[in-house]
C-alpha cells in the first residue's frame, strides 16, 4: 500500500508540479521500497529453501532465529523450528529402534545372514561370526573353505525353504538347519537366512530314542527269560530226584540215557538263559548312568592318571603314548571318574587298533578349540575306521569286534551328553583315527 501510494505521488508530482527535487526524492523512495520488498520476499524464500534442504538431507540441527512474535515472518520461522523439532524426535525414535533391533540381532544365538542374490552380504550377527569363525563376511562365496555345499545351498535357497546341511570337521560334526525368507528394500531382493547347529539336539533325541527302545527290549526279554530260567532249574532238580529214586530200582540203560539227554538239554537252556540275562543286564547300563558329580580338576592330572593306569598294557604292546596340553594349567569342570572311564575306553580301543602295526603311537591332547571350548583328543596311527562304518560306531549294539558288546562308545556318548558336551570321530584308514571330546 505504501509503494502504491508512493507511485501515485510520483506521477501526481510529475504531471501537476514542477518540484524536481521532490520528484527525485519520491523516485528514490520508490526504488528503496521496491528493493526492500524484494529483499523481504527473498528472505522468506531463503528461509523456506533452508528448511526444505534440512528435510531433504535429514539435517535437523539447523534452527531459525525468531526476533519477535509480532511479524508473520517470525511466526513462519517459529513454525519451521517446531517442525524441525518434531523431525528430530522422530529421527531419535527411529535411531533408538534401529539400535534396539541391532542389539537383539547381535545378541540372538542363531546365526543370521542377510545377503543379495549376487551373494553380497548386507548383515551378519555375532552368532554367524562364531559359527563360521570369521571376523567379517563380505560375500557368501567366502564360506567355500568352510563348506562348498553350504555356499551352493545359500545361493540357491528359495523363500520359506527349510534344509539341513551336514558339515564334517576334523574336530567336530555340524548339522546346520537353514531357513530363508525373502523381502525387498529399494527394489533390491534380500535373503535373510537363519542357520542353527542342531547336532546337540539331534544327538539328544537319538539317545532318548535308544534308551526308550532298550528299556522296552530289556523289560520284555527279562519277562520271558526269568520264568524259563526258573523252570529249567526246577525241572533239573526234579529229574535229579527222579534219577536218584529210580536208580535204586535198576533202571534200564535206555531210560538212563533219555534222562541224561533231558538233563543236558535243560542245562543248555539254563546256560543260554543265564547268558541272555547277562546280556540284558549289560545293556541296561546304557539307561543307568549315574548323575555326574561335577568337580574342577586339571586336565593334566586326568590324562597322567590314565597313562599311569594303562602304562603296563602300553609297554607290553610296545605302544608309545604322548600327552600334550595347551595351556598346561587347563582345568575342566566335570565328573572325573566318568570322564576317566570314557578316555580309558578310547585308549583301550586305540591299543587294539594298533595291534601288529609298526611304530604304534597314541597321542592324548587337550586344548581350547577355535570356538573356545575345552577339547580332549585321543589319536592313534592304527588301521583306522572305514567311512561306511564311521557313522555307525556310536549306535548301541553296533560293533566290529568279534567279542565286542557294542555299548562302549554309546556309553561314552551318553556320558558326554550328561556333561553338555559331544564326542565325535574322524578317521583316515591306515593313517590316523581321532576321537574328540568337546565340553
Amino acid at each position: 500500500m505504501l509503494l502504491a501510494g508512493s507511485i501515485f505521488a510520483f506521477f501526481y508530482l510529475y504531471f501537476n508540479t514542477e518540484l524536481a527535487m521532490t520528484l527525485v526524492l519520491v523516485g528514490l523512495l520508490i526504488a528503496f521500497q521496491i528493493f526492500a520488498m524484494i529483499h523481504y520476499v527473498d528472505r522468506t524464500n531463503r528461509v523456506l529453501n533452508n528448511f526444505l534442504e534440512s528435510i531433504r538431507y535429514s539435517d535437523f540441527t539447523r534452527t531459525f532465529q525468531v526476533e519477535s512474535l509480532d511479524s508473520s515472518f517470525d511466526k513462519l520461522k517459529k513454525s519451521f523450528n517446531e517442525v524441525i523439532k518434531d523431525f528430530q524426535e522422530v529421527r531419535a525414535e527411529k535411531e533408538e529402534n534401529y539400535y534396539y533391533l541391532q542389539t537383539v540381532i547381535q545378541h540372538i544365538g542363531i546365526a543370521l545372514i542377510a545377503y543379495g542374490k549376487d551373494g553380497k552380504v548386507e548383515l551378519i550377527n555375532n552368532a554367524t561370526k562364531k559359527l563360521f569363525q570369521v571376523r567379517s563376511l563380505n560375500n557368501i562365496q567366502a564360506l567355500k573353505d568352510f563348506s562348498p555345499e553350504l555356499v551352493q545351498k545359500l545361493i540357491s535357497i528359495k523363500h520359506g525353504e527349510n534344509t539341513l546341511i551336514r558339515v564334517q570337521e576334523k574336530d567336530e560334526l555340524l548339522q546346520l538347519a537353514i531357513y530363508a525368507t525373502e523381502f525387498k528394500i529399494h527394489n533390491r531382493t534380500i535373503l535373510l537366512t537363519s542357520i542353527k547347529n542342531i547336532q546337540d539336539e539331534l544327538e539328544e533325541k537319538e539317545m532318548e530314542s535308544w534308551q526308550k527302545l532298550i528299556r522296552v527290549l530289556t523289560h520284555e526279554i527279562m519277562n520271558s527269560i526269568t520264568p524259563i530260567s526258573s523252570l529249567s532249574s526246577t525241572i533239573t532238580m526234579i529229574l535229579n530226584d527222579m534219577s536218584q529214586s529210580l536208580s535204586d530200582k535198576n533202571m534200564d540203560e535206555e531210560t538212563i540215557e533219555t534222562i541224561d539227554e533231558v538233563k543236558g538239554a535243560l542245562q543248555t537252556i539254563h546256560k543260554r538263559t543265564d547268558g541272555l540275562m547277562h546280556f540284558v543286564n549289560t545293556y541296561r547300563d546304557l539307561t543307568r548312568i549315574p548323575t555326574p558329580t561335577f568337580t574342577i580338576f586339571t586336565v593334566s592330572k586326568l590324562l597322567n592318571n590314565i597313562k599311569g593306569l594303562l602304562n603296563e598294557e602300553l609297554k607290553s604292546k610296545g605302544v608309545k603314548c604322548n600327552i600334550q596340553i595347551e595351556p598346561i594349567s587347563l582345568e575342566l569342570s566335570a565328573d572325573e571318574k566318568l570322564i576317566e572311564q570314557v578316555i580309558i575306553n578310547l585308549v583301550k580301543n586305540a591299543i587294539q587298533a594298533l595291534d601288529s602295526r609298526e611304530n604304534p603311537e597314541i597321542n592324548l591332547s587337550a586344548f581350547l578349540n577355535k570356538r573356545g571350548r575345552i577339547t580332549i583328543q585321543v589319536t592313534d596311527n592304527g588301521q583306522g575306521i572305514l567311512p561306511n562304518v564311521l557313522d555307525k560306531i556310536f549306535i548301541p549294539f553296533f560293533t566290529t569286534k568279534p567279542q565286542g558288546s557294542g555299548i562302549g562308545l554309546s556309553l561314552s556318548k551318553q556320558i558326554l551328553r550328561l556333561h553338555g558336551g559331544t564326542i565325535s570321530a574322524y578317521s583316515e584308514p591306515e593313517k590316523e583315527t581321532k576321537f574328540t571330546l568337546t565340553f
